[in-house]
């Protein structure tokens, strides 16, 4: 029988120290395991010492440039925070002493004086009205729900304001067992609230093992999602409906503003989803005249029969129309004049949008006139119907090109329509072509980069004419002629050579007739074919074409092809 070897000294320390190390570690565990414990089920948020701020189901509380106001049952937030979280062209009408608000479908007008609220032009009574304090300005936006188009909750005991909107999805659910809320899914983290049983939450989101929540008190956080039972969908997302799918083809339909509307009966135009016929127009003394009569209503119906949408354009087009133009946009309540004329003939006409077309417009006004289409667009919606607006290259005269905001413009209308034509127009003392391939291009960048628009909103109107320029002997500009395309060929001599430009993408020709010189930059298939492909490289909305009638035959189904 073999004698147990006795330890040696170093393996008895080193024994102890094994001893010692797992002592350690486990009372470790044991305090990690204590401090976990009370984490987790002891230590609650305090109540909020000033007024949180919840929307849709996000604690937007640290972005908040004013502290909320709760007075007399009322819940007012600061006009900045207002633009921040709601409207970022909210106004003050300084003239009328107003707030003029909008909002998806909605336009409200709040003044400071009386407990009432215009939306949408109709009048409501409330229980109070925008206030000022040490110069900030509040309104009143339990109020306003209807206008922003949310519910609005204040849990006094928590000191928190949970706004969340009508038009999105919103899930609740019944909690299985009692249990505690946690700030975050880390193994240690904060209790922000306690729930019994058969309490319903609402559920934020379904993360795996852990389910984000808001409970009754406005805490949002974490639970076991095996202890969520019986979700339900309270409320459904509502989705916009597009009036036009995939891209648009437009035309133009221009008969002056005393024709009557041309007579399609039995005609079709291949391709196009939009008809744009010259219907409206401003007058001298400021007000909408309309060239519809019976002859308009069988082009609707017409449109219609064939599935087309009807976009009337509304003008501000002949001499001494600035000062009009400016006359209204100064005005609110001119605006909104013409603002309901506009809404009135929509409805009258059982129309499907409207092309604004105001030009010539004073650059110091680029700001109401963005005003005129902030205000417009929402009235617009609410009766389904598309808001278009046409406006020039970027870069060139203040009453031509620098009165337009076109980052306003893109983002609230639905289309923001490029004219990408008279690059040389009829004023110009230089010939040059009417819609060159490479300004164009630099145009729409500059559209998409430097302005923002977003590129399935831009839509690129493209010209179905080009100019016929004469020169004396000296190269002086003597005339210029716009010419339709369908008509180009047998306006310039057919032995006159044609040079393919290729910046442009267009032919150009020049020749000489009883001693002047005559230039033109041809805009036939080729060169549309060009342009075309320009909306597919950047995405664009689609296209419009001016004007009906200047057109070859094929040009439809190329625009259709191209598409």
């Amino acid at each position: 029988m073999k004698k147990a070897k006795r330890m040696t000294k170093e393996q008895i320390t080193k024994k102890k120290k094994n001893i010692i190390r797992t002592f350690i570690t486990i009372v470790a565990l044991i305090v990690i395991a204590i401090i976990a414990y009370i984490a987790n089920e002891f230590i609650i948020l305090d109540n909020n010492k000033t007024t949180n701020l919840i929307i849709n189901n996000k604690n937007v509380t640290g972005n908040l440039k004013k502290e909320i106001l709760i007075q007399d049952d009322e819940i007012y937030i600061s006009m900045q925070d207002l633009q921040n979280f709601f409207d970022k062209y909210i106004y003050e009408d300084t003239e009328n002493n107003q707030i003029i608000t909008t909002y998806e479908d909605k336009i409200a007008v709040i003044g400071f004086d009386e407990n009432k609220m215009i939306v949408n032009g109709s009048e409501k009574s409330t229980y109070a009205s925008a206030i000022k304090q040490e110069d900030t300005i509040y309104l009143p936006i339990t109020e306003m729900k209807d206008v922003y188009g949310i519910d609005i909750e204040y849990i006094e005991k928590t000191k928190i304001v949970a706004i969340d909107s009508i038009a999105r999805e919103q899930k609740k659910a019944i909690l299985s067992k009692n249990t505690s809320v946690k700030s975050s899914k880390n193994f240690i983290a904060k209790t922000v609230d306690r729930i019994d049983k058969g309490t319903s939450v609402i559920v934020v989101s379904e993360e795996g093992k852990y389910t984000r929540i808001r409970t009754e008190n406005g805490k949002l956080g974490y639970v076991k999602s095996k202890l969520i039972a019986n979700t339900i969908v309270t409320r459904q997302n509502i989705e916009k409906k597009e009036q036009i799918e995939g891209k648009v083809n437009l035309v133009w339909d221009y008969y002056s503003q005393v024709a009557k509307a041309p007579d399609r009966e039995g005609t079709t135009i291949d391709g196009i989803n939009v008809v744009s016929p010259a219907f409206f127009h401003l007058n001298s003394e400021g007000e909408i005249e309309e060239n519809i009569g019976s002859a308009g209503e069988d082009y609707i119906k017409w449109a219609h029969d064939n599935g087309y949408k009807v976009w009337p354009m509304v003008q501000n087009a002949g001499t001494g129309m600035m000062d009009v133009t400016s006359s209204i946009m100064n005005s609110y309540d001119k605006r909104q004049e013409l603002i309901e004329t506009i809404i009135t003939y929509c409805v009258e006409y059982d129309l499907d949008g409207i092309n604004i077309d105001f030009e010539n417009m004073k650059k110091e006004d680029v700001d109401l006139f963005s005003r005129f289409i902030i205000e417009l667009e929402p009235r617009l919606k609410e009766i389904g119907q598309v808001l278009s607006v046409d406006v020039t290259a970027p870069d060139g005269a203040d009453t031509w090109s620098l009165c337009f905001d076109r980052t306003v413009l893109g983002d609230v209308a639905d289309y923001l329509i490029f004219m990408a034509y008279d690059q040389y127009g009829g004023s110009s003392n230089v010939a040059g072509t009417t819609a060159g391939y490479d300004w164009i291009e630099l145009n729409l960048k500059k559209f998409l980069e430097t302005y923002e628009v977003e590129s399935d909103k831009l839509i690129l109107a493209v010209p179905l004419y080009a100019r016929l320029w004469t020169e004396d002997a000296n190269g002086n500009v003597t005339g210029q002629e716009p010419i339709p395309m369908n008509e180009i060929d047998e306006t310039i001599p057919q032995d006159a050579e044609k040079t393919w430009d290729e910046e442009l993408k267009q032919y150009y020709v020049e020749y000489e007739r009883n001693g002047r010189k005559y230039k033109i930059w041809i805009e036939d298939i080729e060169s549309l074919k060009a342009k075309l492909s320009l909306i597919n490289q950047y995405n664009l909305g689609g296209v419009a074409a001016w004007e009906k009638g200047m057109e070859l035959d094929e040009v439809w189904q190329v625009i259709k092809e191209n598409l």
